[in-house]
Formats: structure tokens, sequence, C-alpha cells
């Protein structure tokens, strides 16, 4: 009977573990990196408002036992991810297939960015092509900082120099890897809306309340964008309309008597969608340090553009623009500007112009590979000199037609295309210049891939084949490639050609020489380049929370037959080949940190530009050899914001070597949030550095000034108080 029990007892304990093991549910979690997709070890998994979870294995696997509640919800952490909440909905799985979850790493946040200028809609951090981008944050900082303009924004990136070209008319340009401007391309929405004679006057005016963000791609782009983009490319990217009204006005007025009203007005109904902006600013004349001739010309700018949009269905869309803008600039003798002209105050400048702008895009993706885009413009740009001596009148009809395709495949993004530039000026007869008129037409095709051939290695081969009518043929390759050896570490390199046709319409010339330009001569070769860009990115996380993000780049050019302007007898000025190359070769780097609600960027670039092979090293003038920028902002969310930034500009050369001071430029800002209300006070170059405190802006009478080159600020201390009603 003993052993019998015995035997009853072992038989009854068996059959309860066995029941207990089969009722048992196993749940399997898997996490991995949203963008390498490899396992991720050491996640943190916790069930919610409990202690109770576990962390990852080398797989990113973890197994919970009897879930028993189907809504279980699990709060996954990691140093340097996203944390993120999932809920379960079922109480037990295989370990052949486990619920997946992907995590973000926080730097992702930060370059979460999807840029249209490489043609392939790639996210920043998977581009064989170094971008930087500011986002729509930065386009509406700057909107009550400078409404009328995008020059102060650029400017705060080490890689840009901002240099004033003019005091008479206040032009600048845009100069990068320490080349002049004619260098840089810009375009809008992918448009080169801004070449020849309507590109060399005033590009910087462009108004950053209606722009997403604005692209720029450091060095050559070649191949997509033709043989301009010879030091860089700046892609102003515009808003697009949501389900969401988006109505905004600003106000701002300056102590240097800038006054500027913006307003925008974004919705899309259904398949309809509509953005309208509008802007007026008025600039008074203003001599800043005393000396009779305006520092800051009198503006009147009246700007307004309009998108209509249209959804033909999911994949089929389109969309149509028009921009009109209008402006007069007069600059001079403050006596002339407020019309009491004497016998020796008689100088002045004074330009109107007119830009007429339509633009259409249209695309159609046969499926989420598969794209079909086509874009193009018309614009007309008419401009008025007059000057106390002579007088002059142009008038330019641009247009340019673009159609590509791109396919991507699990190995290669693949985009190919052609497109249509012309270039009509005509000059209004008679006029005391020698310039005369002319027609360029560019035909081009492009090619370009990238194929993965790795999870980690991306190689990128282009090629364009332009054809000038006036200058021939020109044959652009290029090659790329991109590195990921880690997650959180990417590597690129870059090399291709370039080319630039000659232009009278220069900021050498555009700037007070236009009547005594000779008309080009038919030997002026166009200048053709090679650039070398490599750079390397890594991001990390400081005691589980600084974000941190550090970008090394080394960049060399190489322009050969470069065009500058020759001074002949009588004045007269022509455009030539200079017997020597230009050499750009320096590096950038930048390093951002982000905890909280604290930012914090850091930037200094080194170049030495300088003409070679003529026996003795000239540096290029008005190209800093060091500079470095810094950007600190606080925010309170909902109710402040605060930000100082600084520049320091050192080593400049003017001509032939000559050393000019160097300077730092201060500037802070003070927001105030209120509901739909913002509040920015600002203050741009606050100890006031000027170009004129250490030397005369002109020489000689003022009857006949003769103005020095500037190479520095000259408009000195301003302020601004400016408000934005978003409603």
């Amino acid at each position: 009977m003993k052993h019998f029990s015995k035997k009853l007892t072992l038989i009854v304990a068996l059959g309860l573990i066995s029941l207990t093991n089969f009722a048992q549910n196993f749940f399997y979690i898997q996490v991995k990196d949203s963008l390498s997709h490899e396992p991720l070890e050491g996640v943190s998994i916790i069930k919610k408002d409990t202690k109770i979870g576990q962390k990852t294995d080398t797989k990113g696997l973890v197994k919970f036992t009897n879930l028993g509640n189907p809504n279980t919800v699990f709060v996954i952490s990691s140093v340097g991810y996203q944390t993120q909440t999932v809920s379960i909905t079922q109480t037990h799985n295989t370990l052949e297939s486990p619920l997946v979850v992907w995590l973000n790493t926080e730097i992702e946040t930060m370059e979460e960015v999807t840029i249209s200028s490489t043609r392939t809609n790639s996210r920043i951090e998977d581009l064989p092509l170094k971008v930087e981008v500011l986002g729509i944050d930065d386009m509406m900082e700057e909107n009550t900082i400078k409404p009328s303009s995008i020059s102060s924004i650029l400017g705060d990136l080490s890689v840009i120099h901002i240099q004033q070209t003019s005091a008479t008319n206040g032009n600048s340009t845009v100069r990068m890897q320490g080349l002049d401007g004619k260098y840089t391309q810009i375009l809008k929405d992918g448009l080169p809306l801004y070449e020849g004679y309507s590109g060399s006057f005033g590009i910087l005016q462009i108004p950053p309340l209606d722009l997403k963000q604005v692209e720029i791609v450091k060095g050559s782009v070649s191949t997509l964008y033709g043989g301009g983009a010879i030091a860089g490319m700046i892609n102003l990217i515009s808003k697009q309309p949501t389900d969401q009204q988006d109505l905004s006005f600003t106000l701002n007025r300056t102590t240097l008597k800038e006054s500027n009203i913006n307003g925008y007005y974004a919705q899309k109904w259904g398949k309809f969608g509509s953005t309208i902006f509008s802007g007026i600013t008025q600039q008074n004349a203003v001599d800043v340090n005393k000396d009779g001739l305006s520092d800051v010309p009198d503006i009147k700018n009246l700007t307004f553009h309009t998108k209509l949009f249209y959804d033909f269905s999911e994949k089929t869309k389109a969309n149509i623009g028009f921009a009109y803008l209008t402006e007069k600039r007069l600059g001079g003798d403050m006596q002339v500007i407020y019309q009491s002209p004497d016998n020796s105050h008689q100088y002045y400048e004074k330009n109107i112009s007119e830009r007429i702008t339509t633009d259409m895009h249209f695309s159609h993706a046969f499926s989420a590979n598969h794209q079909l885009s086509a874009k193009g413009t018309v614009s007309t740009f008419n401009r008025s000199l007059q000057q106390s001596t002579y007088g002059f009148e142009g008038r330019q009809i641009a247009s340019f037609f673009e159609a590509s395709d791109f396919i991507k495949t699990a190995k290669s993004n693949f985009v190919y295309g052609i497109n249509f530039t012309a270039e009509d000026f005509k000059k209004k007869q008679p006029d005391s210049t020698f310039l005369q008129n002319y027609q360029y037409i560019t035909t081009g095709s492009f090619v370009q891939e990238g194929y993965n051939f790795t999870d980690k290695l991306m190689v990128e081969i282009g090629f364009r084949s332009d054809f000038h009518n006036k200058f021939g043929n020109f044959f652009l390759p290029r090659l790329a490639f991109f590195y990921k050896p880690q997650n959180n570490l990417s590597i690129r390199m870059s090399g291709g050609l370039g080319y630039k046709t000659p232009n009278v319409f220069t900021q050498q010339t555009i700037s007070g020489s236009l009547r005594y330009l000779l008309p080009i001569d038919a030997s002026l070769k166009p200048e053709s380049s090679i650039g070398i860009n490599f750079d390397l990115n890594y991001h990390f996380v400081i005691a589980e929370k600084i974000n941190v993000q550090l970008n090394q780049a080394f960049y060399y050019t190489r322009i050969s037959n470069p065009i500058l302007t020759n001074t002949l007898p009588n004045n007269h000025i022509s455009l030539i080949n200079k017997n020597y190359d230009i050499n750009s070769i320096g590096t950038d780097t930048y390093i951002r940190f982000e905890v909280d609600a604290i930012e914090l960027y850091l930037g200094y670039n080194h170049t030495i530009a300088k003409r070679v092979g003529t026996g003795t090293n000239v540096y290029l003038p008005f190209s800093p050899q060091d500079k470095f920028s810094s950007t600190l902002a606080y925010e309170i969310t909902d109710k402040w914001r605060f930000g100082i930034e600084n520049s320091f500009v050192a080593n400049q050369y003017i001509n032939e070597n000559q050393p000019v001071n160097n300077y730092w430029f201060w500037a802070g800002m003070i927001e105030r949030k209120l509901g739909k209300i913002s509040i920015v006070l600002n203050a741009e170059n606050i100890f006031d550095f000027r170009q004129s405190k250490s030397e005369a802006l002109f020489l000689g009478n003022i009857t006949q000034p003769t103005f020095q080159p500037l190479w520095g600020p000259i408009d000195g201390r301003v302020i601004n108080l400016a408000m934005k009603i978003k409603i």
C-alpha cells in the first residue's frame, strides 16, 4: 500500500508539473536599431508602472513568461535612443517570430530630414553627399530677426562668409570654401532663378517666412546641377500647404530705420492647396560713419508670390507658382538722397528692378520606388541703373526645364534626366555702356547611380554632358563613397569636375564698373575646376542625456583659366583669363551639443585660397583664412527663448596680400511667447565693429568718390523689435 501511495504521489506531481508547463505562455521581444537594423544589446524593457523587467541579450531578445493580461504595456529604453512605449495585444508568440521594436537614436531627431537637392529624397544621414540643413525652426527664428533677408542666417555657418560688395547699393555675395560668390549656385526649389543678369543683384534679399528649409551642399555637385556649383550650392525649399491652416504675420522695426511687414497663408482642401506670401520693406538711407555718403541705401521693396497645388491622385501631384518683386534702391551722397544737390554734392546710384517668375513642378509615382519628375520656370528681370555720370537699362528673360526619373531598388538609387537652360539679355538703346545683347542656350543630360555593395558601403557614380551654344561641350564625371562602419559613425568622400562660362554680370562688375566694361572677347575661355571633399560625422551621448554631433570636413578645389577683370587705358575694363590657377584647400569643423532645452553650436573653418603658378603666392582677397562661429540657445517651452551667437573673422587679405583687421561679431536675442503672439528683441553687432573705424570708406572728393574695398561690417550696431502673430 505504501508503494502504491508513493507511486500515486509521484504521478500526481508529474502531472501537475506537466500541466504547469503546458499552461505557461512565452512572449519574445526583439529590439533593433531603426537605421542599421542591427540587434541592440542591453536595452531595458520594463512593464509600465512596475519594476518588473529585463535587458536584451546579444541578439536583442528578451523572453517574458505568462503575461496573463493581453494589454500589457512595456517601456523600452536605452542610452542614446528615444524611449518607446509598446502595448502587447496578445499573450504569446514564438522565438522564430518575436515582436520587433525599432528604436530611433536621439541624434536621429536632429537629423530626420529629407533632402530634395539630391533628387533621391533621401534622409540626410544616408547621403554620400555632405549637406547642411537649416530647418523650419531656423527659418521662423530668422523671420523675426531679419524678415527681409537670409544673409544673416547663412553667415552664421563657419563655412560661409557673407561679403558686402557695395556700400552705395547694399549688394552682398556668398563665399563658400574661400571662393568668389560666382562659384556658389543658388536655387529656389531646385530651379536656377538667380543666374546671369538676374543673379548679380540682391539675390540674398529673400524673405525666410515661407521657406521650409535651406539645404547647403559643400563642394561640387556638377552631375545634377551643372558646372556652376564649384564651391557649393544653396537650395531654398518652400513650405507646402497642409490640412491645417497656416496664417501668420510679422511686423519689424530696426534702429537702422528699416521697417518690414510680411504675411503668409497656406492651407489644403482635399486635392487643392495654396500658399501666399506678401512682404513690404522700407529702409531709409543711413550715413552711419557721418562721412556724407550713405552706408545703407534707401530701399523700397515689395515681394509677392503664390503657389497652387493639386493632387490628381496619391501618385500624381503638381503645383504652379507665380512671383513678383519690385524694388527701388538709392544710395550715394546724402544731400542728393534728400533731394538737395549742389555743385559739389552730385554723386548717387539709383537702381530700379523688377522680377516676374512663373514656375511649375510635376511628379508621378509609378510605385514607391519609381518616380518621374518634371519642373520648369520662365522669368523676366528688368533693371535700370542711373548714376550721376551715366545710365543703363537691361532686360533678361531666363527659362529652365528639366525632366528626371528616379528608380530605387534593394541595392541602388538610380536617377537620370535632361535639362534645358536659356538666358536672353537685351539692353535698352541707346546708352553710354559698351554692353551687347546676347543669348546663351545650354542643353544637358545627366545620370547618377548609388550602389550599396554592403549595408555599410555605398558608391555613387555620376556623369553630366552639357552643350553650350557659344562655349561648346563639357563632360563632368563625379565619384563618391559613403561608408558607415557603425551606426553612429559615417564617412563620405567625393570628387568631380565643374565649369563656369563667362558672363559680364558678376559681383566685380555689377557694383560700379558697368559703364566701362567691354564686351566678352571671342578668345575668352570658360573656367574649369576639380574638387575633392571628405568628411567624417560622429554622434554620441554623454552622461545619458547630452547629445553630441561632431563633423570634420576637408576640401580641395582647383580652378583653371579663372576669369577676372582687367583695367585698360581710358578706364576701360575687360574680362580676361588669368595666367594662373586658383587653389582653395581647407578644413571645416563643427560640433553640436543638445541637452534638454539647451543647444550649442561651435564651428571653425580654416581655408587657404590663393593664386598659384605665377611665381608668387597671392592670397585671394576677401577670403578669411580663419573663421570661428558659435551659437547658444536656451528655450522654456511656449514661454521664452534666449540666444547668443558670435563669429571671429581672422587673417583676411585684400588686394596683393594686404592684411586687414581681425574682428568679432556678436549678436543676441530674447523671445517672449504669449500664445499665438511672439515678441522678439534682437541686437546685431553688439560691440559696434565697423570698417570705417579703422579707415575711410572712400577716397578723393565727395563729388567723384573712389570707394575702398569692403572687408568688414559697415552698418554698425543694429537693434530690432519684431512681433509675430500666428492665427
